[in-house]
């Protein structure tokens, strides 16, 4: 039994572009599809795909949004009505286009779509009604040359077409980074408010998805690992003591991101990333709870303590949907800029390479240090020799005095007679 081919469907972008379009909010779309809101942000951030018969509802729907916009772009002359607005969405400071805001918001949220998953998507397969008859015509001719000609023409062997050819890790790490960098290190810098760590958190994350990368192309999401793992580095509390760090940076020069931006500094760090994530990002909440390694209900609580903080300060920012736009903006003014991929890993395998051999030399020294130890050591117990003690009621040895004169007469006539003795007795024979 064979599965049939899953129905196409536009990208994230162009979802969202046919809604606004058509001046269909999110909870509109959504009720016409049989979906909740939040199924249709993710559809059109791009984090999640619909399947089966939601996603050739939606896809039934986009297609109909698609020919109205292009059925009133088509119409001649005056009568032709104006495209509808998109809905207008109130900005607290620096309100821009509505052009300028999409491409805000598409430089701080990435697409959910997986590089595999967009190698692997085949896109909207063709019509082979509206195939070119140009190819068919060839065909004909060539049967009716066969028919009426008394020597048959061989048919043209088709060429085999080439496989497309994999990528090498290289060029897979390469195209994940130009994917994925930029809106990271926009993240990270609405997480810490700094440029320089911000960028720094971004290259070292990748450096540690190019040591394990294996383990990070198999991943299901490798920019999720990757942001994990930029987002720990970034929040660790050892940047406290590096003392490039203990001095402020310049901060944004509009009053109002400046507000919004001291604003996320003072919340705590797990409020502060949980916020991203959910209203930034805009990951799910069981995602955001996965990824900040939390329960769910202790992720909203999170959530809701962050939302009431910034509200408090900012209340045009109450609304999730306007404080979206406004995190967006906030890191899209800022340049922002990351290393080029071939400089990341080149730094990766340099740390690597530094990591190796200093274990190597600290290997060698405790080898070398064994050896001289066990050279040394001496090769039989020898006790400790105890230090002396006065003994008390023993009187100290005294020592001799001159000889006196018979004394030494009697020395010398010990020392005059032999040593060895009497002479030894010899038997006589009588």
């Amino acid at each position: 039994m064979t599965r049939s081919p899953a129905t196409p469907l536009p990208p994230p972008k162009a979802r969202r572009r046919l809604r606004e379009t058509a001046a269909l909010t999110q909870a509109q779309l959504a009720a016409r599809v049989g979906v909740t809101r939040e199924t249709v942000r993710a559809w059109e951030s791009g984090r999640t795909t619909p399947r089966g018969r939601k996603r050739e509802a939606y896809a039934k729907l986009l297609n109909t949004l698609a020919e109205e916009a292009t059925a009133r772009r088509s119409k001649p002359g005056p009568t032709a009505s104006p495209e509808p607005a998109p809905v207008p969405v109130v900005v607290a400071v620096g309100a821009g286009s509505a052009a300028a805001s999409e491409e805000a918001v598409d430089s701080l949220v990435l697409p959910a779509k997986s590089l595999d998953e967009r190698r692997s998507d085949p896109g909207p397969m063709p019509d082979p009604e509206s195939e070119p008859a140009s190819e068919s015509e060839p065909a004909s001719e060539l049967a009716t040359d066969q028919e009426s000609g008394p020597e048959p023409r061989p048919e043209p062997t088709p060429e085999p077409t080439p496989e497309p050819a994999a990528l090498t890790p290289a060029q897979a790490f390469d195209a994940l980074y130009e994917f994925s960098a930029p809106a990271l290190v926009r993240q990270t810098f609405l997480l810490t408010g700094r440029r320089e760590l911000a960028r720094e958190s971004v290259e070292r994350a990748f450096q540690v998805a190019w040591e394990h990368w294996p383990e990070v192309a198999r991943d299901r999401d490798p920019v999720g690992w990757v942001r994990a793992a930029a987002y720990e580095y970034a929040l660790s509390p050892w940047q406290r003591f590096r003392l490039r760090h203990r001095h402020p940076e310049p901060p944004p020069a509009d009053p109002g991101d400046r507000t919004l931006l001291n604003t996320l500094l003072r919340l705590p760090p797990p409020h502060r990333r949980t916020l991203l994530l959910y209203d930034g990002v805009g990951l799910g909440l069981p995602e955001t709870a996965a990824e900040t390694e939390a329960s769910t209900p202790a992720t909203a609580n999170r959530l809701l303590h962050a939302r009431e903080a910034v509200a408090h300060r900012l209340p045009e920012l109450a609304d999730p949907e306007v404080l979206h736009r406004r995190l967006a903006e906030l890191a899209s003014t800022e340049r922002l800029r990351a290393a080029r991929p071939p400089t990341v890993r080149m730094g990766s395998e340099r740390r690597a390479r530094f990591l190796t051999r200093a274990a190597i030399a600290f290997t060698v020294a405790l080898i070398g240090t064994t050896a001289l130890t066990l050279r040394t050591a001496p090769t039989h117990y020898e006790p400790p020799v105890s230090p002396g003690e006065t003994v008390r009621g023993v009187p100290p040895k005294v020592a001799p005095g001159a000889l006196s004169d018979e004394e030494l007469e009697l020395r010398q006539k010990l020392r005059d007679q032999l040593q060895d003795g009497p002479e030894r007795l010899t038997p006589r024979l009588e």
